[in-house]
């Protein structure tokens, strides 16, 4: 059995984004990189879906994107994956989310995965695309928001939240894929031996043309581009009341409420 983990980089939550000069892209020149919070989820669960295991199935920590995903996945091998793959997106750098679909599908489908794990969303764009993308693209069924989850030998019997605060309850035949969302585990932390092993663990650095696909035809199929940027508008000055009665204060207050701001 082998176990896909799909990793994405994301700025960190901290980080202060920039628009570059032409106003349609980020500029990343100063932006600290992390695993995208919801995939070190999807790392755990793996893990400990090998522990459960016996510890033969291998995982595999996957990426689709530039050099700097190279440290997020060698993190990943220090939390305890067994092999990094790193996929360029060298010419696909503005690749919408269909066309990353595309590529770790057929990815996930070389490497002769029975179960793909990844974030239930990434928190850069909040599109929750790839996972059901790459899903829908295999023809395996997917489950998204998975809050538990229990492997019995080819079937998964997973939990997930839905609206309301009710769960439903699904039991699914591998190979599939599945979303981790944050109350699924809690991620453990790479040790120093782990890091040290990390280094020596295999890593193979990978292009579309390796999976059959040629970067010009899925650029030339992207459906989506961004074609501009633009800051939240500033927040309006707030109002400051001082200086009368409070119950001349408590008047302008709910004054302001029921006629400007309408929530009462």
């Amino acid at each position: 059995m082998k176990i896909v983990v799909l990793l994405k980089q994301t700025p960190d939550t901290e980080t202060k984004i920039k628009i570059d000069a032409s106003g349609s892209a980020i500029d990343h020149a100063d932006t600290k990189f992390i695993i995208n919070p919801y995939d070190e989820f999807a790392i755990e669960e793996a893990l400990q879906t090998k522990e459960k295991a016996g510890g033969t199935p291998e995982v595999v920590i996957m990426s689709f994107g530039d050099d700097k995903a190279r440290e997020l996945i060698i993190k990943g091998l220090a939390m305890g994956g067994d092999r990094g793959v790193l996929i360029s997106n060298a010419g696909l750098e503005t690749a919408d989310s269909l066309t990353v679909a595309k590529v770790l599908a057929a990815a996930i489908k070389a490497e002769g995965a029975s179960l793909v794990l990844c974030g239930r969303q990434a928190i850069d764009d909040d599109n929750m695309h790839v996972g059901t993308m790459a899903a829908e693209l295999l023809s395996w069924p997917h489950v998204n928001v998975v809050t538990k989850m229990a492997l019995n030998g080819e079937k998964v019997t997973v939990e997930r939240e839905v609206e309301g605060g009710k769960v439903e309850v699904y039991e699914v035949g591998l190979p599939a894929v599945f979303g981790a969302h944050k109350s699924l585990n809690t991620p453990r932390y790479a040790s120093l031996p782990g890091i040290m092993k990390a280094k020596k663990k295999p890593f193979e650095t990978k292009s579309p043309a390796d999976y059959g696909l040629n970067s010009a035809d899925l650029k030339g199929k992207i459906k989506v581009a961004i074609k501009s940027f633009e800051y939240p508008p500033a927040k309006p000055a707030g109002k400051l009341f001082q200086g009368e009665e409070i119950e001349v204060m408590v008047e302008k207050v709910v004054k302001l409420l029921r006629e400007e701001a309408k929530i009462i």
